[in-house]
Order: structure tokens, then C-alpha cells, then sequence
């Protein structure tokens, strides 16, 4: 239990280990959505305004702007591969859950009050299941041709390791349309907001024993 909290609490930095120079979010976002905006991710909301249209509805392509929050300091930006309804995406981002880690169509879900994706909860690869923690958002940055493109691994902008993405697939490959098939190993999870405020605490103001206490919580709402 100990090494599976210490595994959650790695999701919840953006620095890099020992100084190694890792993948950050910023360059994987820019070149998988093509929206051409640089500087550190908590700046790209501003800077989208009279360059892209913004606003908080989820859209394939899209970029969710990330605000900062306890030690996730510069932000942090994520596109949406797939909008599964009004209050569940997929989404694909870089060093969320480890330093450098890219997690390809990983859910998250809106967990705000009024539905307007202001907070998200997001998929942990390294522990298989939802982060404990809500996330506040800016919203959504919308590129001008919507198209979700393909992310090589580049030294020249650190060292990155890929997680297996979710096992969701559509019935017809071919067809962009096509319902998705949704594997057993895939979350289920009821927007009940009363079930989850439990981790709205920032992770510096909680000890690893809230943590843990949270992680076996979270387990027994399954």
C-alpha cells in the first residue's frame, strides 16, 4: 500500500527526476493538437485570446488548459482524443502521472458543479484507476482545423516513456463516427460530486496517511 501511494503522489508533480531533462506537457500538446502557443502551460489560456477560440465545451482536438494547483506550479495542458459524453473525455497528455510519462486515450471526467469541466479528475496509469485528486481547469482551446497528430518520441525534448492507453476501440476502425467498445478493465465511474470532495484538499496540506486513506476510500466507491 505504501509503494501504491508513493505511486499516486508521482502523478502529482510536473518536475523532473534528479534533474533529468524529461518530456514536458507543453511540446507534446502543441504537436498533437497543432496549436501553436509556447511558454509554460498556466500561460496558454491568455494567450490563446484573439488567436483561438476558447471556451468549455469538450471537442476532439481540443486543448485543456490546466490551472495551477499545490505542487502542479506551471500548469498543465492535455488534448482530447474522444468526447464520450457530456461529462467524459479521453483525453492524450505528457508527464501527468510520472516524470516524461506520455498516457495516450486516458479518461477524465468533469466533476464540477455546473457541469462546465472548471474540475476534472484523471485517469493514473501507474495505478490503474482515477486520480484522487480534482483538478481545476481554464477550459477548452480550440484549434482552427481540428486534427489529433501523431506525437514521435524526440530526445531533443527529453526522455519519455509511453503507458498502454486504455483498452477503448470502435466497433468500425475505418469510421470516425463508429460507437466505442469499452473493455471490462475500463472505469466505471458515477459523477457523484458528494463521493468525491474527500480529495479536493491540496496534496501539500494532506499527509501520506490522508492519502492513503483516500486511495482505500476510493476503492471501496467500486
Amino acid at each position: 500500500m505504501m509503494r501504491w501511494a508513493a505511486l499516486l503522489l508521482a502523478g502529482l508533480t510536473t518536475t523532473p527526476v534528479l534533474g533529468a531533462t524529461v518530456l514536458q506537457c507543453v511540446p507534446y500538446a502543441r504537436t498533437v493538437s497543432g496549436v501553436q502557443i509556447y511558454g509554460d502551460a498556466l500561460t496558454w489560456w491568455d494567450q490563446a485570446e484573439n488567436h483561438y477560440k476558447r471556451g468549455h465545451a469538450p471537442r476532439r482536438g481540443a486543448v485543456l488548459a490546466f490551472r495551477p494547483v499545490g505542487p502542479m506550479v506551471l500548469g498543465h495542458v492535455a488534448v482530447v482524443s474522444r468526447v464520450l459524453d457530456d461529462r467524459r473525455v479521453l483525453i492524450r497528455h505528457a508527464n501527468w502521472s510520472a516524470p516524461g510519462a506520455i498516457e495516450e486515450d486516458v479518461l477524465a471526467v468533469d466533476v464540477s458543479e455546473e457541469g462546465d469541466w472548471s474540475e476534472v479528475r484523471v485517469w493514473h496509469s501507474p495505478t490503474n484507476r482515477m486520480g484522487a485528486r480534482s483538478n481545476p481547469t481554464f477550459g477548452f482551446i480550440y484549434p482552427d482545423k481540428p486534427q489529433l497528430r501523431e506525437f514521435r518520441t524526440d530526445p531533443a525534448l527529453g526522455v519519455s516513456t509511453r503507458f498502454a492507453s486504455m483498452t477503448v476501440t470502435k466497433e468500425d476502425p475505418e469510421e470516425d463516427s463508429a460507437p466505442l467498445r469499452r473493455s471490462a478493465a475500463q472505469p466505471r465511474l458515477a459523477v457523484d460530486l458528494r463521493a468525491i470532495r474527500y480529495a479536493d484538499a491540496a496534496p501539500s496540506a494532506r499527509s501520506l496517511r490522508d492519502i492513503i486513506a483516500d486511495v482505500k476510500r476510493d476503492a471501496a466507491l467500486r
